[in-house]
């Protein structure tokens, strides 16, 4: 394959997260999240993997503490998050989601399914298992974070 093809298949790749992303976006406002961002989702994965605090989001993120700490105050503040006494360590705050961080969660888990499924319109269901499949050899597991 020529690096120009290489580049093609890197960019549909971008373009079909972007995909995802917005269709998420669209998803869970009109669902009535319209105060979420896409970085707000990824500080929802993190926290719902369980035991995060600002510093665990920080690096989940591969961002600064401080705005680590600027993403949990939005979420809290709009009642995604509370913050508890980390029974470990009594400086440190835990971070878990509330029944309406939850609801986000599963929201947004709709939508996402929801883009996807669209694209059944215009592939057929062995193409679809073929992308599934294709994406599941390539792409390594690990966590789900914004490429900032």
């Amino acid at each position: 394959m020529s690096d120009q093809k290489h580049l093609d298949v890197a960019m549909l790749v971008l373009r079909a997260s972007t995909q995802v992303v917005d269709g998420i976006q669209h998803g869970l406002a009109r669902r009535g999240f319209h105060d979420v961002r896409p970085s707000h989702g990824f500080v929802f994965a993190r926290v719902r993997a369980g035991d995060a605090t600002v510093a665990d989001v920080a690096g989940h993120l591969g961002v600064t503490k401080q705005a680590a700490s600027q993403l949990v105050e939005h979420l809290v503040q709009r009642g995604y998050l509370t913050r508890a006494v980390d029974p470990r360590d009594a400086r440190s705050r835990l971070l878990a989601l509330t029944a309406r961080g939850r609801a986000c969660t599963r929201a947004a888990e709709q939508a996402a399914a929801e883009t996807v499924a669209a694209w059944q319109g215009q592939l057929d269901a062995a193409a679809m298992t073929g992308l599934r499949a294709a994406l599941q050899a390539v792409v390594v597991p690990g966590r789900l974070r914004p490429a900032w």
